[in-house]
């Protein structure tokens, strides 16, 4: 038997109900502040992501499905979203429509990691991102918003941290006091740390190897270090979310494991889910669409785990899928060809409808319809067809309500819809 290969997962029936609530909220939602879907090409170049996530992340470096496309040389399965929206951004000239652009898209990305509880090497993602605006009013409304969503699919266990990554004018003073240090603990740090260290040393401080959490505990925090345009940029993102009421923690030590990030860092965190407790996370990025030759565009955005986010909202919540409005039992040939005509019109008509196409006896079809949790079951046998009726049973109340077969499907559209 062929099976799944590790590290992907099917989406069982069972379970979409649960996705489809949480899509239907997060667009809902993100619709009433302006955002705009978008839907985006699962393969790109492999150069959009060396570009923009950086040719020293463990991203580019070990994860990417890359696979050569004849002329058209690399090209690599997305493994994350923020680069795509950006190049349709500029490809599209959207700025030149109107500069201030907000977009959200959901849907898979693809990383080669080690499968553990909660991430996968498919994994689905939503995103949003907004172009056009430096303005720190904006970083406060997209974490409002990402709080709010949260709210209201009525995930509890969440905190917010935030932290500012400062700008390229005060950020390589803060580089260079961190790798004093990092020369100083190199021989506690990880492979990949002292690798880091004189690559992009403030992606040291996003390592989860114990040995080196523990050789950067007195790590200086770049908050000591922002300019003033930083600090009051970030001092205003503070004072917006308190006035609305939106729990949070500065987090000295939170980086964005890319590179394009500027000022506004910020996460979701949860214990639900044990050491992986990340389940949304996003920041400002006023670089990225001019260094992907873009016009020069102030840029902020997020992104939410959405398979992290399932697990932890089906530890407390089960959705099941929407129960047919009738269930049709046929007996006999001949009343069978006549019910299932009636059955496709009540769906055309929008009447969810449940048929079985076998030969079952009354009790048969009873326990099927309670299987379905059809509330309503239409029976039509040859005793009911020679008298020219149907037989419509409420199945809370037992009651049976004679319908004429002329006519038939406007009488239960009117009664059902």
């Amino acid at each position: 038997m062929i099976q799944l290969i590790k590290g992907f997962k099917d989406i069982l029936p069972e379970e979409i109900a649960l996705w489809q609530h949480i899509e239907q909220t997060a667009r809902a939602l993100f619709e009433s502040f302006g955002y705009r879907e978008i839907r985006l090409p699962i393969v790109e170049k492999s150069e959009l992501f060396a570009r923009s996530i950086g040719d020293t992340t463990d991203i580019v470096e070990k994860e990417m499905y890359t696979f050569e496309d004849g002329k058209r040389g690399n090209v690599t399965l997305r493994p994350e979203a923020t680069a795509s929206v950006v190049r349709s951004y500029i490809q599209h000239r959207m700025s030149a429509e109107e500069p201030l652009r907000k977009l959200y898209t959901i849907g898979p990305m693809f990383r080669r990691e080690r499968p553990q509880k909660g991430r996968y090497r498919q994994f689905y993602q939503i995103d949003a991102e907004v172009f056009g605006t430096a303005s720190p009013l904006m970083d406060a409304q997209i974490i409002v918003m990402l709080v709010s969503l949260f709210n209201r699919l009525e995930v509890s266990d969440i905190s917010a941290h935030i932290n500012s990554l400062g700008c390229p004018v005060c950020r390589p003073d803060f580089q260079k006091a961190l790798f004093t240090l990092l020369e100083e603990q190199k021989d506690r740090l990880c492979e990949n740390c002292v690798r880091r260290s004189t690559k992009n040393p403030l992606r040291t401080l996003d390592c989860k190897v114990p040995s080196c959490r523990e050789a950067l505990k007195d790590a200086p925090s770049i908050l000591d270090f922002l300019c003033d345009e930083c600090k009051t940029h970030f001092e205003t993102v503070k004072t917006l979310l308190t006035r609305q009421n939106i729990p949070f923690a500065v987090d000295k030590n939170l980086v964005r494991g890319l590179d394009y990030y500027t000022r506004t860092a910020f996460e979701i965190l949860t214990t639900s889910l044990g050491a992986q407790n990340a389940v949304a996370g996003g920041g400002r990025y006023d670089g990225l669409v001019a260094a992907l030759d873009g016009p020069p565009q102030p840029a902020i955005g997020f992104a939410i785990g959405f398979d992290r986010l399932a697990e932890i909202m089906a530890q407390t919540k089960t959705l099941s899928p929407q129960p047919p409005a009738l269930y049709v039992a046929a007996l006999g040939d001949a009343c069978r060809e006549l019910a299932w005509a009636f059955a496709c019109d009540l769906s055309l008509s929008g009447i969810p409808t449940e048929m079985d196409f076998e030969d079952r006896s009354l009790k048969s079809h009873m326990k099927r319809a309670d299987k379905f949790r059809a509330p309503h079951v239409l029976i039509l046998g040859d005793n009911e067809r020679e008298n020219g009726v149907a037989l419509l049973r409420n199945m809370s109340t037992k009651e049976q309500t004679a319908l004429p077969l002329d006519g038939l499907v406007p009488q239960l559209i009117n009664i059902l819809g």
